[in-house]
């Protein structure tokens, strides 16, 4: 079929990098000049919808061999070709979905080239080469014996109807051996936090096996000593599957780019994170999602949204830090005669975070606000660095990998506290436990001035979150 290219490039008109794009389809016509191109609406798995260019084929495939076509469908972001393709099984009414390492239940397809996507080194032609390669290892689809077409057709509608989306990757045998992990935990990012993570969730000993996703090329990461010094039971691994059935994952990646602007930055994390968070959520879908990247509150949000989990499994880490380092001082340092676990740090990360107090009241108002006061003084000459962070996400990790029921001022879901009535992610202190946060404890603060700096927190980053493209 020949190929459009002004046709394609109208079809385009929205797209940033319409040229780029038009290039590569151009190429992808010359290796599989069968493909078909049309506009069609796409429905993101949060139920918002975009006018998406995508093209729909079959792919050769010898196995066993035979050749077989295998139907495919792939969608085209409008930030392409920076961002990877949508790419889904498009079977017929006599083929069904054979869900395995690469294929969830709906079809959607996900391969290491997709997960390590990174232009101009990525493209679309050796994407397909990867998909071929992959089926050859392992089929996708399986062909309906004729009398059980109609019964099978109902039986996949229904399946799809109740489970909305979430793989079920439990159904392949391949995940058997995976199973028998007590505790799996996935780190994602090989940089110095990742790192840091690896090593103190190592130290604690809480980990049947810790795998560190490090996508970096060559000795440019940080995991070539990890690798050269071996620690028991840690795996690092560029492939996305190898985090399957992990009780925790810990994103710790950032995506600075060559972004201009503060919202560029967190855009350009976003886009990283629309890649890595579906497939990941697929490969552990019973786990509890911990976000260390920044900004940490709306990277939590887009994780929640993206993964299409239960709020309370997905947490950022919030002033989990702050927290445990105030409430240290408080006892340690002022030697204030009082429980430190009543003292929290709440709201958002960074400067507009606000001390708070729970449960009882053991010293008078003003004499708590000089202490609070004096503790924040010296809390703000402790910077974050990756191994302290490190320290602060294995507490996390530990308790929820065992139950421990501990409270800790994560980043979670705020609607409803504090008259607060977006979805937006802020610290407040809450109970973790092995399904993530089992409940939040409502302090006893009634200051007028802690409801203000939260919803101002709040509008904010609402705000901010309204300008990025998910």
């Amino acid at each position: 079929m020949e190929f459009d290219c002004e046709a394609v490039r109208q079809l385009l008109g929205k797209y940033k990098f319409r040229d780029l794009t038009v290039e590569e389809l151009k190429n992808v016509n010359m290796f599989f000049p069968h493909f078909r191109y049309s506009m069609d609406t796409y429905v993101f798995k949060d139920s918002s919808q975009k006018d998406l260019l995508n093209f729909t084929g079959t792919l050769p495939v010898m196995y066993q061999g035979h050749q077989y076509n295998i139907p495919v469908r792939f969608w085209i972001l409008d930030s392409h070709p920076f961002a990877p393709p949508i790419c889904f099984l498009k079977p017929t009414t006599n083929m069904a979905i054979s869900v395995g390492k690469h294929v969830d239940a709906q079809g959607r397809i996900y391969l290491p080239y997709l997960q390590n996507w990174s232009h101009p080194k990525s493209v679309i032609v050796g994407l397909i080469k990867e998909m071929i390669t992959k089926f050859q290892e392992e089929l996708p689809l399986y062909s309906l014996p004729s009398s059980d077409e109609a019964q099978q057709v109902d039986l996949l509608a229904y399946i799809a109807k109740i489970t909305e989306g979430v793989s079920d990757i439990n159904s392949k045998s391949w995940t058997s051996h995976e199973n028998k992990i007590a505790n799996k935990i996935t780190v994602v990012g090989g940089g110095e936090l990742g790192i840091a993570c690896t090593l103190a969730i190592s130290a604690k000993g809480i980990a049947d096996k810790l795998v560190l996703l490090d996508f970096s090329e060559g000795t440019k990461g940080g995991t070539m000593d990890l690798d050269i010094f071996s620690l028991p039971n840690v795996e690092i691994s560029k492939d996305l599957s190898a985090s399957a059935h992990s009780k925790v994952v810990i994103f710790t990646v950032n995506s600075l780019g060559n972004a201009e602007s503060y919202l560029d930055v967190v855009q350009s994390n976003v886009d990283m994170f629309r890649t890595l968070v579906p497939a990941l959520a697929h490969y552990s879908q019973h786990g509890v999602l911990i976000v260390a990247s920044q900004p940490v509150e709306i990277m939590t949000y887009v994780t929640w949204k993206l993964s299409t989990f239960p709020a309370n499994q997905v947490i950022g880490i919030g002033c989990n830090l702050d927290s445990q380092r105030l409430q240290y001082i408080i006892t340690n340092i002022l030697k204030a005669q009082t429980s430190g676990k009543e003292v929290w740090v709440i709201g958002e990360q960074g400067e507009d975070k606000v001390p708070t107090w729970g449960g009882q009241e053991v010293i008078n108002h003003s004499s708590r606000v000089q202490l609070s006061n004096r503790a924040v003084e010296l809390l703000r000459v402790k910077g974050q660095r990756s191994w302290s962070v490190g320290l602060s996400v294995a507490d996390l990790v530990d308790s929820v990998i065992n139950n421990k029921k501990k409270v800790h001022s994560v980043s979670t879901l705020a609607t409803g506290y504090y008259d607060i009535n977006s979805e937006v992610f802020l610290s407040l202190p809450c109970i973790l436990g092995t399904s993530g946060v089992s409940e939040v404890i409502k302090t006893d603060e009634k200051e007028v001035t802690v409801t203000e700096k939260l919803q101002s927190s709040a509008s904010s980053i609402h705000d901010l979150q309204q300008q990025l493209k998910l």
